[in-house]
């Protein structure tokens, strides 16, 4: 039986100025008043440096003088079709995901406060396992489930998981020995434990009367 130990990080309180408003729920920043050119040259040159060239390989590869494209990258000309498809080629994408890249958010925020946060059923509901859903993805593609999770004795037996992605399991309240695979760990408040979903695991024995756990699914890229 393994156990892992966890240094615990010092508790940071903040608080909100008198007056402050506080955060709102689904706070999005666009990029609709920042001019087209503008955005496309943040695009360029976040590519460009993302790819470790410098405006000389990128120029050179394009076919145009690395003024012109400091002139691009910083929003200060408007590059012609014909140049905007030399950089996207260069750069190993189509005009389509430039455009589309353009127009992507700067940001977004998510509020969900505790009243929000609804429950909802997932394969352990059946056994007495109780699910607080802790933000809710709008995107067109899942990236995370976060969920609050709580457990008690009540629960006569113990289900298996198995799901694609990484699991991240954070111990609030209560000890569990945890079954990952042929491995049984024992987690304890503060305990911090991640693993592979689509490996066999879940609860082997709960320990104390009760059990509260933070769980984290993280979705990788297909």
């Amino acid at each position: 039986m393994a156990k892992t130990k966890v240094r615990r990080a010092p508790s940071r309180r903040h608080k909100l100025a008198e007056g402050q408003p506080a955060a709102k729920a689904d706070a999005q920043h666009d990029t609709a008043n920042v001019p087209l050119e503008k955005r496309i040259g943040e695009v360029f040159k976040q590519l460009r440096l993302a790819a470790n060239l410098t405006l000389a390989d990128l120029s050179t590869g394009a076919g145009m003088s690395s003024a012109m494209l400091s002139r691009i990258e910083n929003g200060m000309a408007t590059a012609s079709l014909d140049s905007l498809e030399r950089l996207c080629h260069a750069l190993g994408i189509g005009l389509s995901d430039l455009f589309k890249q353009t127009d992507r958010k700067e940001g977004t925020a998510q509020l969900v406060k505790r009243s929000e946060q609804m429950e909802v059923v997932r394969v352990g509901t059946k056994y007495g396992y109780t699910y607080k859903l802790l933000s809710y993805d709008k995107g067109p593609k899942k990236l995370f489930d976060p969920f609050f999770i709580e457990m008690d004795k009540k629960s006569q037996s113990y289900p298996r998981f198995a799901h694609p992605g990484t699991e991240f399991i954070y111990m609030l309240q209560g000890r569990v020995e945890y079954r990952f695979g042929e491995y049984t760990y024992l987690l304890e408040p503060g305990d911090a434990f991640t693993f592979s979903g689509d490996v066999v695991h879940g609860p082997e024995k709960l320990l104390d009367e009760r059990a509260k756990f933070i769980s984290i699914i993280i979705y990788g890229e297909e």
